[in-house]
């Protein structure tokens, strides 16, 4: 029998050798590419590593130090609203941020008021007759919500709730599946343990009312979920694969396929779990990965059972003193062996083609057969042939015409062909039996361990056992031509466009889906079997959309009356994939022509994980393309995996998820460590899980809310890379709210105090440098955002608007404005006497009002929550305030176009100049110990340098905490009425061109500035050698190109010229020091 990991194995020519106990044919159905041995490996290495990292003080803690966080106040929002209505925002403005006052109520009052409805599309005045559609990937219903969907969820609403503004008439399917075995098997388990019943103590129909029960019961807290998230979903078509409807679809679907000759049933391998005594989906087998001799648990054994061994033993030649030495790693099926196979041109057997081996336990005679498929370098060149239980063997068997052999039943016991001494023993336990039956009779060549791979059925941990059952099947060939054409027509764009090549492989070398499951929840497959008068042996089927649709098939087909007839249904269903295949048009109504249909299908984009890319997404579009005759979305949007912070995927099975509501509500280490012991995981895998969790969360998972949650899941690149999610990055999203909330407070205490109207956008005109600056930098904010956007590059956009609220608004022109606008005397001092003219003001506390407002729209589909809450609180001072106001998440969405007046391209140019100018002026003052002091300070500069300072003069003395800005321009005579700076200032160069001189009052410590100077000396003297050993290296002319030499020398020359100001201030200061 082929192996994966067995000596002898059959090798495809150019391609890897097969995998021990694979559960999947060379050409699988629905399953990845198979890895190469070497990359698995790796991959095994590195896994250990990491685990050993945990486990021991290897790891970085570089972050846990990141993640020092206290208990904030939480302050509640207590105001008596009823469900739905509207939130009381005229309460008093809490002095901080607290994510449960701030994300109470609003849910409730979006969905009652059918925002998230496309009907209330033709109520928008800025409405477009433009449709958005899709749906949800949706979950199962047994499970909840990890990181993954709330990745999915935060980016597919920030999409949603986008278009919905712009006046697109939007609609987003929330649904749920049935999830077949995950289901069955939780309720089972239920069963046992409530009850001590089992399944087949109850009929098929008492058994499917539990499970309904238990559906009734549990399944809304994934919609509990999805709405904590803040998800825009229509809840009103909310779809569920055994809903009725959706159930219609699934039966209409099968029988047209099987109309149409691309549904058959045929005898085929299968993966087979003999826990759960049915075939499961390939998505449902882990590859349990062995580096040699392991025992393992296995379910329905008391003692562990060895794995990751090599079996060798001897077939003797029939009529031949000879012998043919094959190996294996499941010795046990060797009863169901029924040939030997060598390669055609092996010189070592060429004496034994078309000779027989003798069977030791059967008396069967195997015939020596010859392949080309067979690799001669691998053990010593022959295959044993067990075509009933390996899949490249089952494709050998048929092109030798060789019969099959079951030697292990559903149950996983072995069948009487074994003989009496093995039929109704487990599989495992035969395998001993057997291997002492070959000692006894001296054929038994040894054993080693070996290195393999293990199929491992991840519902129930069960080794996958491929088995030779007759199914049903899809036939996938021409459909995935189909598939693959409308990608290379264009007529389907992924997103990103690497995966394109992917698609294209994996449908290229695709083989026929098996759709049967031996379950009982689930869509029963609605085919018959036909029973004739005088009927024979031979299996007779029909389909159906019901039971007398069935029988009238019947008698037409064989030519008999229906009364005639008898009809029984498959006991089996179909795979939960198959319903899921037809979710994006099933959820509209099909294969009814509903309005919906008409109006939503095609969907307009698909966004999921880039794991689903085979599972899900190629069996929708080859499903959709079949039976609709059109694609059911035109593009397909894939994110990147979330792993936890040491790199390992996110995952059940090694207890590294996290629920994302312990980060919005925050949770202990203790409940943590709690869930972890709940769940059913190795020992191994439990002591990894949690000392991770120790170390990760050493006292617990804050408080982050659920708009820095959905803020930090849009921050990461999620086209390319996996998403490391760490729960610092979370927090200080949350900060991030908080500087949010703090600006709302200030703004609000500025526009309560100003007596003028707010101006409207349009006729707002900023007077200032200033206001000329930040508003600029919105609308470039706003542009960036449409072009990343468009681009599916939401990372872009979260960076951009991050940048402009913090590093913009806040730093900066809030920094600038406050003197201008709360009018305090002692800062006025500094400032234009025009620039506190009541005009001044005016237009400066509309700016500051609409660059607040246009930012609340342009971050609430990252962040509904807050942005709902500070832009309600903002709308008494909204210009046309008397009109009646709805919510933020139906306003408009700020595009480019409308603040095209607000552009001053070389504002922003100039301002760099004087960013740096600031930076440079603090560090000075940093580095003389000055706190309150406010020096005077020159600029030592170039004209057209001294243009752009003494444009932005009050900007610079605010900013800089200066009493006065000289600046001096040695190339021109009046260099703005300024004299040099006096001699004695500490100097610091902020270009080639450009120096700042600080006045420093009497009683600096010179020594203190010797040695400062003296640090930034050494710090700066490797960085020009690095750069001069660039520039002297050969071929730096030809292979540089010019504008990256240029900006290297210019860099360099700034350098340069200030290693060439700290020395002459350390000979200052030394000649004082000495004087002293």
């Amino acid at each position: 029998m082929l192996r994966v990991g067995r000596v002898l194995s059959l090798r495809l020519a150019g391609r890897g050798a097969a995998r021990l106990c694979s559960s999947n044919p060379p050409k699988p159905s629905a399953s990845l590419p198979k890895s190469s041995p070497r990359p698995q490996a790796e991959k095994q290495r590195r896994r250990r590593e990491r685990e050993e990292a945990i486990l021991t003080s290897k790891h970085s803690t570089s972050e846990d130090k990141s993640v020092t966080w206290s208990e904030k106040e939480k302050i509640l929002y207590t105001a008596p609203t009823p469900p739905g209505t509207k939130k009381d925002t005229s309460l008093p403005f809490p002095s901080s941020y607290s994510p449960e006052y701030v994300e109470s109520s609003w849910y409730q009052w979006w969905e009652k008021e059918g925002f998230f409805s496309p009907e209330q599309h033709e109520r928008l005045s800025h409405s477009v007759d433009r449709t958005f559609s899709l749906c949800i990937p949706p979950p199962n219903v047994t499970g909840t919500l990890h990181l993954g969907h709330a990745l999915t969820v935060a980016v597919e609403d920030a999409l949603v709730r986008r278009r919905r503004m712009q006046g697109y008439r939007v609609l987003w399917v929330p649904g749920c599946d049935h999830a077949g075995i995950a289901t069955q098997t939780v309720v089972e388990r239920r069963l046992l343990k409530e009850r001590g019943k089992r399944r087949q103590d109850f009929t098929r129909e008492e058994f499917l009312q539990e499970v309904w029960k238990w559906k009734n019961e549990k399944g809304e807290e994934i919609y509990h979920q999805l709405r904590r998230l803040g998800a825009s979903l229509d809840w009103s078509r909310a779809c569920f694969t055994m809903d009725p409807g959706f159930s219609r679809a699934v039966t209409e679907a099968f029988v047209r396929l099987c109309d149409s000759g691309l549904i058959y049933r045929s005898e085929g391998l299968v993966n087979w779990s003999c826990a759960l005594e049915s075939a499961i989906s390939d998505i449902e087998v882990d590859s349990k990965e062995l580096s040699g001799q392991t025992m393992l648990p296995v379910p329905g054994y008391e003692n562990t059972m060895e794995f990751g061994t090599m079996f060798t033993f001897a077939y003797p030649i029939e009529g031949h003193d000879g012998e043919v030495a094959v190996s294996t790693t499941r010795p046990e099926t060797m009863l169901g062996d029924v040939a030997v196979a060598v390669h055609p041109d092996d010189p070592r057997y060429q004496a034994v083609h078309g000779k027989q081996c003798r069977h030791p336990f059967t008396n069967r005679l195997l015939p020596i057969i010859t392949d080309s498929m067979v690799d001669m370098e691998l053990g010593t060149g022959a295959v044993k042939v067990t075509p009933a239980h390996d899949h490249t063997d089952f494709l050998l068997s048929q092109r030798h015409s060789l019969p099959h052999i079951t030697v292990i039943r559903g149950d996983g016991t072995m069948t009487p062909p074994c003989g009496q001494w093995l039929e109704g023993v487990k599989r495992f336990d035969a395998r001993q039996l057997v291997v002492d039956a070959l000692v006894e009779k001296k054929l038994f060549r040894g054993k080693k361990s070996h290195a393999m791979t293990l199929p491992v059925c991840s519902r129930s941990g069960d080794i996958i056992e491929p088995l030779l059952k007759k199914q049903w099947f899809v036939r996938c060939d021409e459909m995935a031509k189909k598939a693959i054409q409308a990608v290379e027509d264009g007529q389907l764009d992924i997103i990103p466009h690497f995966y394109t090549k992917t698609w294209k492989n994996w449908l290229s070398n695709i083989s026929d889906w098996c759709i049967s499951r031996q379950l009982w929840w689930g869509h029963q497959i609605p085919a018959y079997q036909v029973e004739l008068p005088n009927s024979t042996d031979k299996e007779e089927w029909v389909w159906g959309r019901s039971e007398d649709e069935a029988r009238l098939r019947a008698a037409v087909k064989y030519g008999v009356r229906p009364e005639a007839i008898t009809l029984t249904q498959d006991p089996d269903v179909l795979d939960t994939w198959f319903s899921s295949g037809l979710f994006p048009f099933a959820m509209l109504g099909w294969p009814e022509q509903t309005t919906d249909l008409q109006r939503y299908y095609p969907n307009s984009v698909l966004e999921t994980g880039n794991d689903l890319i085979f599972f899900w997404v190629a069996r929708m579009v080859m499903l959709g393309t079949e039976l609709t005759g059109q694609l059911p979305f035109k593009q397909v949007l894939f994110h990147s995996l979330v792993r936890d912070k040491h790199g390992r995927k996110m995952s059940k099975s090694l207890g590294n998820v996290i629920d994302p509501l312990d980060v919005i509500h925050g949770v202990s280490l203790e409940r943590l460590q709690e869930k972890v012991t709940e769940g059913n995981l190795d020992p191994r895998e439990r002591l990894v899980a949690m000392e991770a969790q120790r170390k990760d969360f050493p006292k617990g998972i804050p408080q982050c809310g659920t708009d820095a949650l959905r803020f930090a899941l849009c921050s990461h690149k999620m086209q390319g890379e996996d998403i490391s999610l760490s729960i610092s990055q979370v927090l200080s999203c949350r900060h991030f709210c908080n500087k949010m909330w703090q600006t709302l407070r200030f703004t609000l205490g500025v526009l309560g105090d100003n007596t003028a109207a707010v101006e409207t956008l349009e006729e707002t005109t900023p007077l200032s440098s200033m206001d000329r600056w930040i508003c600029s930098r919105l609308y470039s904010t706003v542009l960036q955002c449409e072009q990343a956007f468009e681009a599916y590059e939401l990372h872009t956009v979260t960076s951009a608007l991050y940048s402009f609220w913090v590093h913009s608004l806040c730093d900066v022109y809030l920094e600038y404005v406050k003197p201008v606008l709360v009018q305090r005397d002692e800062e006025a001092e500094v400032q234009p006497a025009t620039e506190h003219s009541g005009r001044a003001r005016q237009v400066a506390s509309s700016v500051l009002y609409h660059c607040v407002s246009v930012s609340l729209a342009l971050l609430t589909p990252f962040m509904p929550f807050i942005t709902e809450e500070l832009w309600q609180r903002l709308q008494p001072f909204r210009p046309g305030a008397a009109a009646h106001t709805t919510s933020l998440c139906l306003q408009p969405y700020p595009c480019s176009s409308q603040l095209e007046h607000w552009h001053f391209p070389e504002e922003e140019r100039d301002f760099l100049l004087v960013q740096e100018v600031i930076r440079v002026a603090r560090s000075l003052r940093a580095q003389c110990g000055m706190t309150k002091e406010k020096p005077a300070m020159w600029a030592v500069c170039s004209p057209s340098q001294a243009q752009v300072l003494n444009h932005f003069k009050s900007a610079v003395w605010t900013l800089s905490w200066i009493s006065s800005l000289h600046i001096y321009c040695p190339q021109r005579e009046d260099s703005f009425h300024s004299s040099p700076p006096p001699k004695g200032s500490l100097i610091r160069v902020v270009d080639h061109t450009c120096q700042l001189h600080l006045q420093v009052q009497s009683g600096m410590n010179v020594g203190k500035q010797i040695l400062q100077l003296s640090q930034r000396r050494d710090k700066l003297v490797p960085k020009l050698e690095e750069i001069l050993c660039r520039v002297r290296s050969p071929n730096y002319l030809t292979k540089v190109p010019a504008h990256i030499r240029q900006q290297t020398d210019i860099k360099m020359a700034a350098l340069q010229q200030e290693l060439k100001t700290i020395e002459e201030q350390l000979k200052v200061l030394q000649e004082t020091q000495t004087t002293e």
